[in-house]
């Protein structure tokens, strides 16, 4: 083999960053559209996943903010711009769904706390949706443990320096 050429099954430092780029894109893809969805559909189609219900502590099961429409955008993103990554179109459903699995559960737990809606949370409002997808995503995808925790880490940060200037362009409802 002549130098600078590489094995059929061989992963370059370049492969690898560029799939954590992709599964970064998915994570942000994942969690902005249900904002995004919010903000193109108004009222519409705006019923919550959790239909209302409360919990023996009195609180919401999720709270009114977690809705159907907010979910399905998420799946829906996530899957064709898998595709327009060169993923498979199952893993952008399979990491969407991951993602707003994670993102309920913090929902759940922050209502627990009694924690309101939409209330700031430190690290509970990005690590779940973060983790989740990236540990259910080495299942299909080869790649590190190292992978998951750098792109959490950076997706987190990413959010808490981004999400002002949402707030600021009107994007976002509340400015963290």
């Amino acid at each position: 083999m002549l130098s600078g050429e590489q094995d059929e099954g061989s992963v370059t430092v370049s492969d690898v960053i560029m799939l954590e780029l992709k599964l970064l894109l998915l994570l942000f893809a994942a969690n902005s559209a249900p904002v995004f969805a919010r903000n193109v559909l108004g009222q519409r189609w705006q019923a919550s996943i959790d239909g209302g219900r409360m919990m023996a502590d009195r609180q919401p099961l999720l709270g009114r903010s977690k809705t159907w429409r907010g979910l399905f955008a998420a799946l829906l993103l996530t899957t064709v711009l898998a595709v327009l990554l060169d993923l498979s179109w199952s893993f952008g459903l399979v990491f969407g769904a991951s993602s707003m699995l994670g993102d309920l559960f913090s929902s759940f737990i922050k209502r627990r706390l009694r924690k309101p809606a939409s209330s700031k949370a430190i690290m509970l409002d990005q690590l779940p949706e973060a983790l989740l997808p990236l540990i259910v995503g080495r299942w299909l995808l080869d790649y590190s443990w190292t992978a998951v925790l750098l792109i959490s880490l950076l997706f987190m940060l990413t959010e808490l320096l981004i999400s002002p200037l949402l707030f600021k362009l009107g994007v976002r409802k509340k400015p963290y």
